[in-house]
Parts: C-alpha cells; structure tokens; sequence
C-alpha cells in the first residue's frame, strides 16, 4: 500500500515503463462524452509523448450519438435517467472496443475516472444522484478480467 502522494509518482512511473497505452479519446481531447464535449487532460497527453497510443472511446463504436442522454450503471445494468435499459447497446461497444485492442499487446489502459464505461475503482451509483460508488466501467472490467492494468486521470494528477 502506497500514500497518495507515493502511488501517483509510481503510476507516472507506470506509464513511463509502458510502450503501448489504451487511452480513452475524451482525456486526450475528443468531443465524445455524452454532453458533446471532452475531457482533455494535458498532464496526460504530454505524458504519452513517445508512447504507441491506441485512443478509444466504446460508447462511440456502437453508433451512439454525440450529444447523447447520460448513463449510469444500476444494479448491473446499464440506464438512462428515465430507466431505459442501453445495457446491450454499451456491451456492444466494449466487445467492438476489445476487438480493435485485444491483438496490440496493450502494457496499460489510461480510461476516464467514474464513466459507466471506462471508470476503474468508482462509477456512479444508478441515482443520478453524483454519488460515487465501488466499482468498475464495463470497459474497464474486461481490461482488468484481462489482465491489464488500468488506471485513471485521477491516479496520476
């Protein structure tokens, strides 16, 4: 167990021993989060410098639009505010996202903190509510269920 301080120097350190890096597409500046908008990070994207960088966004490879209702993960489904289930829809994606890097030799995944797709270590809780609990995106389990260590903007700033 590292102090705060210590495991953010040790997942920089990560990064820097890692030659081929997933990274979600909105941290490195593409407009693709629900709302239409990104969340560039600039601390990231200067640390990729001379790294194989594969950028992914699941959410966009089903076809869903930008901007698009926001979601959340309850009781093990995927839904909007309204209750309609788009499980199926982000399971899609994640199995069109794994396509595309499960045959690159990926050393370490860089995914968005708390997505419902991408967050590692806490997403939210299914109330709309921005309440965060344990858990994982569904991207972000099936790197992990594979062996790749996955981390978020958060661990590292």
């Amino acid at each position: 167990n590292w102090l705060a301080a210590d495991e953010k120097i040790v997942n920089k350190l990560k990064i820097y021993l890692s030659s081929k890096i997933a990274v979600s597409a909105c941290l490195l500046g593409d407009n693709c989060k629900y709302n239409g908008k990104n969340n560039y990070n600039e601390e990231i994207e200067h640390l990729l410098k001379d790294k194989e960088v594969y950028k992914i966004c699941p959410e966009i490879l089903t076809g869903l639009s930008i901007p698009r209702k926001p979601v959340e993960i309850k009781d093990n489904k995927v839904i909007t505010q309204d209750n309609e289930d788009m499980t199926d829809i982000f399971l899609h994606g994640v199995d069109m996202a794994w396509e595309k890097l499960k045959d690159k030799n990926i050393d370490l995944a860089i995914l968005k903190a708390n997505s419902p797709t991408c967050g590692s270590k806490t997403i939210y809780d299914g109330t709309f509510s921005h309440t965060l609990v344990e858990g994982n995106g569904l991207f972000a389990k099936l790197l992990k269920d594979n062996k790749i260590m996955v981390i978020s903007e958060k661990d590292i700033e």
